[in-house]
């Protein structure tokens, strides 16, 4: 299908989404987000791997606030419940890795809707911030949710209250993302990233992400179990065959995400 406010691509099991609204800083509005919600979806029956990226000097700047429904009188609860929380979902949800390439400036929904990926990979010269405060609001699109995962209670706390920004160093070095790589070489690093992961066991990279989802709700013996049951969901697939095969013969394995 055509898209308005995003670019789609795929090829070698890799979909790349591209926010695509470069004059407003690829900022949000409702069509961007069910066509992301849309993108995903598909990317997810199809692909071995995601990428969200953005276009231009911005991966996504938030909510567009220059949107008319915005000045028109905004019901913040339900555009979060209706539209936001579905494309959430989705991200954390598609049974493949979904990678974040921040390109740029990634503030505000933005910035969170970039940690919804399972993987974050930065330019040097991108930066996050939870700029909620600068218009009265909290962090939303799942920031009080991850922030406190990722880079701990102080610094979560600090990042929402101050709203200041954040260098993709820094974020790196807090553990807020994965990593982060010159500008030079970053569009060929995160492909090549999304290439590995599209080139691996699929079943297996599903089940990581539910393991390690499910961990902060659960105790230990709940853990385990799931552990077990996952792991031995796993030891039946096709690709389990080929990785002891691979391993035995010396070889490099063949997964073919079976």
């Amino acid at each position: 299908m055509s898209y308005e406010t995003i670019r789609y691509e795929e090829t070698g099991g890799i979909a790349v989404i591209t926010l695509d609204r470069e004059a407003v800083m690829n900022a949000l509005n409702r069509a961007m987000r069910a066509e992301i919600t849309e993108a995903v979806t598909r990317a997810a029956a199809t692909a071995r791997v995601i990428v969200l990226t953005g276009l231009g000097r911005a991966f996504c700047s938030g909510q567009d606030l220059s949107d008319p429904a915005v000045a028109g009188g905004f019901d913040v609860a339900r555009v979060l419940a209706e539209e936001y929380e579905p494309m959430l979902r989705a991200i954390v949800s598609a049974p493949v890795p979904v990678i974040a390439a921040v390109n740029g400036t990634a503030a505000g929904a933005g910035a969170n809707l970039a940690l919804a990926a399972d993987v974050v990979i930065a330019a040097e010269s991108a930066s996050f911030i939870q700029a909620f405060t600068r218009i009265g609001l909290i962090p939303d699109a799942g920031g009080t949710h991850v922030l406190p995962r990722t880079i701990g209670m102080a610094r979560a706390m600090g990042a929402a209250l101050f709203a200041e920004k954040v260098s993709a160093r820094q974020a790196a070095d807090w553990g807020m993302i994965w990593e982060a790589v010159s500008d030079e070489g970053f569009e060929a690093h995160w492909r090549a990233r999304a290439a590995a992961l599209a080139g691996g066991p699929t079943a297996a990279f599903v089940r990581i992400k539910t393991a390690l989802r499910a961990s902060f709700g659960n105790g230990l013996d709940a853990q385990l179990a799931l552990e077990a049951r996952l792991q031995g969901e796993c030891g039946r697939t096709e690709d389990f065959r080929e990785g002891v095969a691979a391993f035995l013969e010396k070889r490099p394995a063949r997964f073919q995400g079976r």
